[in-house]
């Protein structure tokens, strides 16, 4: 039995390998992969030993080769295919384990050249991954390390079932399709007639799975994009202090309330129940604007949201704590706050920086309709009210303006 293993993230990968090796399996590994494991004292066979060939193009080409895939394209089930491995002098590759290049870690980085993005656009493990993924009903194909140790149990117990297989396989496709979404996403971004290309694929990976969905008898998940877009933060991103985990309707209101909450930079509170905005206040304080925002609908915040755009101090602590909320959210909480608030044992309590994953690229805005998707570029236009043309008999008084440009953003 043999086994590839290529991996960009080592996590798990040395025990992955001890296990494969006790189990009787011969090990194929490339550059760094199998530096890791001979360096643990593993056997490893270099790449270059199965091709015949060295790494070529500055490693642009090593597993590309026949002797490769033939070994993971071969059918176990097809004598021709058997038959053709060993006029060739083929071995079978029973597993495969790769993940890619970190080309999403590497394109966040504002001061990245070009030349060095597309260095890390991964090209044979893809392949690896496609091909494996393809003949899983003979090869077993894993990409994500928290799989290795439950694969690893059901070899010890002699053998890895059909519907595991297909579900890693799937997996794997999926995570190759987000891969090549992430890739594409970057070579388009800089030309804007291609915003809207003729397909239009969105990489996302779940971040957790939820309780249930907007109702109880609904499944729900988290799911991030593969690469953050624009300067907008991820209440996924939040550091919980207190309380439950969120439902998906906390999260709902989390970014409806954070996004009301960020559109002054003075003090600014927003109050939000099951999407519905219950208050809305800018003020010199955060605890006036708490008062105004509540004052919009008291009685419907109940059970609701709250968003703070600054640090909430234990004198707009205490006000909170007098209403019961589901979850407060604030870019940062003073200690006496957060011990004040942690009395309501039901509220959750988050924090959340502003520049979160903060990045230079435009994320584009989805709706999802039935049957498709409408997409269009974020709403970042800021309206300047002295250049409005005033159309009433009356012209709006300072005070009256003052709130227009406020109701507008």
């Amino acid at each position: 039995m043999r086994a590839l293993l290529s991996c960009s993230d080592k996590t798990g990968i040395v025990a992955l390998a001890r296990g494969l090796v006790d189990l009787g399996y011969e090990v194929v590994s490339t550059g760094g992969t199998f530096d890791a494991l001979t360096a643990a004292g593993l056997p490893a066979v270099p790449i270059s030993d199965v091709t015949g060939f060295p790494e070529l193009l500055d490693g642009r080409v090593k597993t590309l080769h026949p002797a490769i895939h033939g070994g993971i394209l071969a059918r176990a089930d097809d004598p021709r295919h058997q038959q053709h491995l060993v006029d060739h002098g083929v071995t079978a590759i029973d597993l495969v384990a790769v993940n890619l290049y970190p080309f999403a870690r590497t394109v966040a980085d504002r001061g990245v050249s070009d030349e060095d993005a597309i260095e890390q656009i991964d090209i044979g493990g893809p392949a690896l991954i496609r091909a494996a993924a393809k003949n899983h009903a003979s090869v077993v194909v894993l990409t994500d390390p928290s799989d290795y140790e439950a694969l690893l149990a059901h070899l010890v117990g002699g053998a890895v079932g059909s519907s595991l297989r297909r579900e890693l396989a799937a997996k794997a496709f999926q995570y190759v399709a987000a891969y090549d979404a992430l890739v594409a996403a970057y070579l388009g971004s800089r030309k804007v007639e291609r915003r809207f290309p003729v397909e239009l694929t969105v990489g996302l990976r779940r971040d957790r799975t939820l309780r249930y969905g907007e109702n109880p008898h609904q499944r729900a998940a988290a799911y991030r994009r593969v690469i953050p877009g624009g300067s907008r933060p991820s209440v996924l991103d939040a550091v919980q202090l207190a309380g439950k985990q969120p439902s998906f309707n906390n999260l709902l209101d989390m970014d409806a309330s954070w996004q009301a909450a960020s559109i002054d930079p003075k003090p600014t509170v927003a109050i939000v129940k099951h999407t519905i905005p219950c208050g809305l206040a800018t003020r010199d304080t955060l605890s006036s604007a708490f008062d105004a925002a509540l004052a919009g609908d008291p009685v419907s915040a109940f059970g609701g949201i709250v968003a703070l755009n600054a640090l909430v101090t234990a004198e707009t602590a205490a006000k909170i704590h007098q209403t019961r909320f589901d979850v407060v959210v604030a870019p940062a909480f003073a200690d006496e706050a957060v011990e004040l608030l942690r009395q309501q044992r039901s509220l959750r309590i988050f924090c959340l920086q502003s520049d979160a994953h903060a990045s230079d690229a435009e994320e584009l805005d989805l709706r999802i309709i039935g049957g498709g998707v409408l997409v269009q570029t974020p709403d970042t236009h800021e309206d300047d009210p002295a250049g409005w043309r005033v159309v009433s008999q009356r012209p709006p008084t300072q005070t009256e303006l003052s709130d227009l440009a406020f109701a507008w953003r």
